[in-house]
C-alpha cells in the first residue's frame, strides 16, 4: 500500500460568510482564520464568554438527529457537515471558524459557497507532512432495517462510491463514483443541494423546527398529491415570494437540478463532510448503499475503534518512525510533561489505547543516578524503576484523556509492590502496564517490567488526571 508524503495546508487569510442557520433560524457570521500546523479543524463560538475551540472530531458529536452537531466545555455548534465538507474536500488540514451564533449559515444548502470564499483566501503550504489513516483491511457497517451498507475498503487512493435507492419517481435510483478531491470536488461535488421530503418538511416545520428551511435552502421532493387548494399555505409556509404553482419534475415550485444525479452527489457531499471528523484524511475506498448521517458517524465511530492506534501515533510521531516503535522520544515529550534527567522511558512498543502500553527503558552507564547509587556496584534504584512505571502508565492515562496536552497525572498510591531482581547497566526493561480501572479521572493500574523475560519489579499503582 502507498504511504502518501503531502505537506499539511491552511488558509493564506481570514474571510467571512453570513447567513441564517437551518435549524435554528438564527443569523450567523462566520469566520474562516488561518491555523498552526498539527492543530486541525476547529470551531469558536465567539458569543460564548471564555469558550474554548471545539475540535471537529468525532469525539465532540453529541447529537446526529438534524445533522451533526459538536460540543465541548458547554459550547455547542449545530449543523456543520456542509462546512467540514468544504475544508475536507479542499484539503485544508489546519483551520479555525469562528461563528457569532450556535449555527453555520445554510446559504443555497450545499457547500459551494464556502468553498468560494476559501479559494479566495488560498492556501498556505506549511512544513508539517500530511498524515492520512490507510485503510489495511475493509471495515463494514450495516442496517438491515433501513438497507444501509457501507464498505471502508484498501485502496491506494481516496474513492468514494454511492448509491441511493427511492420509490419517488423524481429520485429513483442513482448511482455516482468520486475519484479525486483535487480535480473534480469543486465542480461536481460541493454546488449539490441537500434534498429532502415534502411531508418531513411539513412535520418539523408543525414541530417549530428548522426556522431558516425554506424553498431557497433545500430541494423539497414532492411525494404526495398536492391539492389546487393547499398552494397558498405551502407558498406560506416555505416562504416562497411568487405564486406557488403545481411542479412538473417533482420538485417544489419548479426547482431545477443543477445535474441529474445531484441528489446523489450531495449525498457525496455529506459523507466527506461526516468523514472529516475523523481527524485526518483516509487513504481508501468508501462504498456506500442508502447512508445518511448517522450511519457516516456510526462507520466513523467503526474506524476509529479500529485505527485509534494508529491515529494517535500519527498525531504525537512527527516523524517517520522504525518499525515496532509506536512512540519515539520526541513523541513521548508531546505527551509528558518529563525532561532530561527525570524522563525515564525511550520508546512505546505497543499501545491499545484505554487498555495498555509497553514501554522501553534502556539503562546505560551513562546514567545520572549511577555517579551516586552504589557507584563500585552499580545498581538502578528501585524508586526510579517505579518512577519509569508511572510514567509509562501516565502516557497510557493522558491518551485516554480528549485533551492531554493540558493535562498532568499525578500517582497517589502505589500498592503490592515487589523488586525481584537487580537492574543494572547493559539491562532494558520492558514494561508492561494494564489500565484495571478508570472512573471520574481516577485509575488503578497494574505494572510489570522485565529484563530479558524475566520480572524485576511488579506494582499497583493509583493515579488520578488533572488540569495543568
Amino acid at each position: 500500500m502507498q504511504d502518501r508524503r503531502e505537506n499539511q495546508r491552511s488558509i493564506k487569510k481570514a474571510v467571512s460568510i453570513a447567513g441564517i442557520g437551518l435549524h435554528t433560524g438564527v443569523q450567523t457570521r462566520m469566520t474562516f482564520k488561518p491555523a498552526a500546523q498539527n492543530t486541525g479543524i476547529r470551531f469558536l463560538r465567539t458569543d460564548v464568554p471564555n469558550a474554548k475551540p471545539i475540535p471537529a472530531d468525532i469525539d465532540h458529536v453529541v447529537d446526529i438527529s438534524r445533522g451533526t452537531t459538536l460540543e465541548h466545555n458547554g459550547s455547542r455548534i449545530h449543523t456543520v457537515e456542509h462546512v467540514l465538507a468544504a475544508i475536507s474536500g479542499l484539503e485544508i488540514d489546519n483551520i479555525l471558524i469562528e461563528l457569532d451564533n450556535k449555527e453555520p449559515p445554510v446559504m443555497d444548502g450545499s457547500a459551494i459557497q464556502f468553498v468560494d470564499i476559501l479559494l479566495k483566501a488560498g492556501f498556505d503550504e506549511q512544513d508539517a507532512t500530511r498524515e492520512y489513516l490507510i485503510l489495511d483491511k475493509t471495515i463494514t457497517y450495516s442496517d438491515p432495517e433501513k438497507g444501509v451498507d457501507i464498505h471502508a475498503l484498501p485502496s491506494n487512493q481516496f474513492r468514494v462510491t454511492f448509491l441511493i435507492d427511492y420509490k419517488l419517481q423524481s429520485l429513483g435510483t442513482q448511482y455516482m463514483s468520486f475519484y479525486s478531491r483535487e480535480q473534480d470536488f469543486v465542480e461536481q461535488i460541493a454546488p449539490a443541494r441537500t434534498f429532502c421530503f415534502l411531508h418531513e418538511v411539513e412535520e418539523l416545520k408543525a414541530q417549530g423546527l428548522i426556522k431558516g428551511g425554506s424553498a431557497d435552502t433545500a430541494l423539497v421532493m414532492i411525494d404526495r398529491k398536492i391539492e389546487e387548494s393547499e398552494l397558498d399555505r405551502l407558498q406560506k409556509l416555505f416562504n416562497i415570494d411568487k405564486k406557488l404553482v403545481q411542479s412538473e419534475n417533482g420538485i417544489l415550485n419548479g426547482k431545477k437540478l443543477r445535474s441529474k444525479t445531484e441528489p446523489v452527489r450531495h449525498k457525496i457531499l455529506d459523507l466527506i463532510g461526516d468523514l472529516a471528523l475523523l481527524g485526518m484524511p483516509i487513504q481508501g475506498h468508501i462504498t456506500a448503499a442508502r447512508s445518511g448521517h448517522a450511519s457516516n458517524v456510526a462507520l466513523v465511530r467503526l474506524l476509529k475503534k479500529e485505527y485509534e492506534k494508529q491515529i494517535l501515533a500519527k498525531r504525537f510521531q512527527r516523524r517517520p518512525r522504525e518499525r515496532q516503535i509506536v512512540f519515539d522520544t520526541e513523541a513521548i515529550m508531546r505527551i509528558l510533561p518529563h525532561r532530561y534527567p527525570f524522563l525515564l522511558i525511550d520508546r512505546i512498543i505497543d499501545f491499545t489505547p484505554g487498555e495498555k502500553i509497553t514501554a522501553i527503558k534502556n539503562v546505560t552507564m551513562n546514567e545520572h543516578f549511577f555517579q551516586g547509587h552504589f557507584p563500585g556496584k552499580p545498581v538502578m534504584p528501585g524508586v526510579l524503576s517505579l518512577e519509569a512505571m508511572a510514567q509509562a502508565g501516565g502516557a497510557l492515562l493522558l491518551n485516554a484523556d480528549e485533551d492531554p496536552e493540558n493535562k498532568l497525572v499525578f500517582f497517589s498510591a502505589i500498592n503490592n509492590v515487589k523488586f525481584r531482581k537487580l537492574i543494572e547497566p547493559g539491562d532494558q526493561i520492558i514494561f508492561e502496564i494494564e489500565l484495571i480501572k478508570f472512573r471520574l479521572r481516577s485509575a488503578k493500574l497494574r505494572g510489570m517490567g522485565f529484563v530479558d523475560g524475566k520480572l524485576v519489579v511488579e506494582a499497583d499503582l493509583m493515579a488520578s488526571i488533572v488540569d495543568k
